[in-house]
Parts: structure tokens; C-alpha cells; sequence
């Protein structure tokens, strides 16, 4: 019966959790990734909002490689419940997020002098 347990136990052999190939690549990528952001910066190649879009475009690109993996978040058989924790982290980080933005903002509003005239 101990066996038994123990076989249920392991996760699938089919699954390649955080192999040492997966990272290094992972390393390549994410490295490539700010790489290009950098020159696409420092070269100017976009002005204006278009340098804003590719940057940032390329910055979730990495965050999203290194969810995948890194942390092996939408690797497993049933990621549901990582997967809504993670949401959750999301969501929390966009309220502290705008929150501050939106009282930074009224701050400077409400503590600005008022013009004379």
C-alpha cells in the first residue's frame, strides 16, 4: 500500500518541470529581450508613443516568458488554482498601482497654489 502512495505521488513523467535546457533558454530569451528593448532605446528607432509600445511590448513579452518558464505557471496538468492566485496578484498590484497614481494626482491638485493673477 506505501508503494502505491508513493506512485500516485509523483507527478507525471511526461511533464519537463524547470529542466536545466528549459532555464537556459529561458536565460537567452529574457536576455535577448532586454537586449532589444535597450538598442531600441538608446538607437532611437521609434519616437514618441511608438517607442513607449515596442518597449513595453517587449517587457510583458519577457514577463510572460519568465511566467512560463521560470515559474512554471500554464505547465501543469491543472494550473487553476496557480493560475487564479496569480490573477489575484495582478489584480492587487493594479489597484496599488492606480490607486497611487490617483491620489499622487489629486495631491498635486490640491496642494498646488493658486495662480496669481
Amino acid at each position: 500500500m506505501n508503494a502505491e502512495k508513493n506512485h500516485v505521488d509523483e507527478p507525471p513523467q511526461s511533464l519537463e518541470y524547470g529542466t536545466g535546457r528549459s532555464y537556459v533558454f529561458g536565460f537567452f530569451l529574457s536576455a535577448f529581450f532586454v537586449l532589444a528593448a535597450y538598442f531600441v532605446a538608446v538607437k532611437q528607432l521609434f519616437s514618441g508613443l511608438a517607442l513607449g509600445l515596442v518597449v513595453s511590448s517587449l517587457g510583458l513579452a519577457q514577463a510572460f516568458l519568465q511566467l512560463v518558464l521560470f515559474f512554471n505557471l500554464f505547465r501543469e496538468p491543472k494550473p487553476r488554482w496557480n493560475i487564479l492566485v496569480f490573477l489575484f496578484m495582478v489584480l492587487v498590484v493594479l489597484i496599488l498601482v492606480i490607486g497611487s497614481l490617483w491620489i499622487m494626482t489629486h495631491l498635486n491638485y490640491n496642494m498646488m497654489p493658486e495662480p496669481v493673477e
